[in-house]
């Protein structure tokens, strides 16, 4: 479903565009796609047989960049449609960046974390040759973090040398970057806070609910109320929460990581963790996986704006909805393009062999963020079409323009790509 939702986004802002069929392929069509059969040995002896991905979107722009999630639903379409994402997402932001994804098909919480080493390291075996600093470089996403990029620029580094730039979202000990952990979630905020000043309201005048309560989530929640904003709502696996005189972030972070969960804290009030999405607040922010609101469950949205902290968690049916009814939707590419610009600036230190300090990364991001934003709110209100295909356009046209350029054929582009 996924897949067909990125397609029908491409296309919607591909017609606006008056995009020939020929660039469309091209621009839809994957660089590469790699499949590997990852066989290891589990602590009792056996065999554990598992699949891994990595779809190279396009490298127009620069080395391609992308998570690798551990998932046992992860297969190579789902693979393509995140992989599709990360180019034009990298692209709103402009940052000099192509999109790939992938990952394994495993259930990190059925295996011990040697054996979830070994299949790490064998994967890296298997794709070390289309991955590295100038051409791939993969990122945490679900079910991995900084420790498993750890062992990943190892293993690499085994057979390439000292390669800390293999991979982003590494620990700050082993070459990471200082702000990177917060960098999704503060993007989400920063994409909200500049959203409500175009409406004429602020942080400090609205209501939030987050559904999911991981990294992004609990960031973005802590964030946005470090901001005045006021977290009536939130949920993860274990349930939700809420508290209609506003959540102590603060104290709810400390009680899920000594907890596991939000279910049970003090001074809240327990719902179903479904009941999040439909909660009585000014800001909805889904930031678990794909398709958490389809057309199932849009209609009980009673949010006036949407921020997409996770990718796709709207269906195209989902969205249509939602802006039909007046609900403004900030859109994944654009909502959490912060964790991969951050990606880019420890890229770049490692590079250069040089560690910024963490104010200039969160104000390198600031900059960043606020210049996304404003270039599509303003060609959204030019062109009088919604942020989401605002910001395909706009990803689109700058794609489409380094793709043409490298081939000599500019001259093809229409002329409303080259304006």
């Amino acid at each position: 479903m996924m897949h067909d939702n990125v397609s029908l986004f491409f296309n919607r802002a591909a017609d606006h565009l008056e995009l020939n069929d020929q660039l469309r392929t091209i621009l839809l069509t994957p660089n590469r796609v790699v499949r590997v059969e990852v066989v290891t040995e589990s602590d009792t002896g056996g065999l554990l047989h598992h699949l891994g991905y990595r779809v190279q979107h396009n490298g127009a722009r620069g080395p391609m960049k992308g998570g690798l999630r551990f998932h046992p639903t992860l297969d190579e379409k789902h693979a393509a449609s995140l992989a599709s994402l990360m180019t034009w997402k990298t692209a709103v932001a402009d940052i000099p960046y192509g999109g790939a994804k992938g990952g394994i098909n495993c259930d990190p919480s059925k295996l011990s974390e040697s054996e979830l080493y070994a299949i790490t390291t064998t994967f890296v075996r298997l794709i070390k040759e289309v991955i590295g600093p100038t051409i791939d470089i993969p990122a945490p996403d679900v079910n991995t973090n900084a420790k498993v990029m750890g062992w990943i620029m190892d293993e690499y580094s085994k057979y390439y040398g000292f390669s800390p730039g293999v991979v982003t979202g590494k620990p700050v000990d082993l070459f990471g970057s200082l702000g990177r952990e917060e960098a999704t979630g503060r993007g989400v905020m920063l994409a909200l806070e500049e959203c409500l000043q175009d409406k004429g309201e602020a942080l400090t005048n609205v209501t939030v609910a987050v559904q999911g309560f991981g990294n992004v989530g609990s960031h973005a929640s802590r964030l946005i109320a470090e901001r005045g904003g006021k977290i009536v709502a939130v949920s993860d696996i274990s349930g939700g929460i809420a508290n209609d005189n506003g959540l102590d972030i603060a104290a709810l972070n400390d009680w899920v990581s000594d907890k596991g969960g939000v279910q049970g804290f003090p001074d809240a009030r327990s719902i179903e963790g479904d009941e999040v999405i439909a909660y009585n607040a000014d800001v909805l922010i889904p930031a678990a996986l794909e398709e958490a609101i389809t057309t199932e469950n849009a209609g009980q949205v009673q949010a006036r704006f949407v921020v997409e902290a996770a990718n796709g968690p709207l269906s195209c049916e989902a969205h249509d909805m939602l802006t039909e009814d007046g609900v403004t939707v900030i859109p994944d590419i654009l909502a959490n393009a912060g964790g991969v610009t951050v990606s880019y600036f420890e890229w770049s230190q490692n590079i250069q062999q040089f560690r910024w300090e963490e104010l200039r990364v969160v104000n390198e991001l600031d900059n960043v963020m606020r210049r996304a934003y404003r270039g599509v709110a303003d060609l959204a209100k030019g062109d009088k079409i919604d942020l989401r295909t605002a910001a395909f356009v706009l990803a689109i046209k700058r794609v489409a323009r380094a793709v043409v350029s490298r081939r000599a054929v500019r001259h093809l582009l229409p002329a409303n790509l080259l304006e």
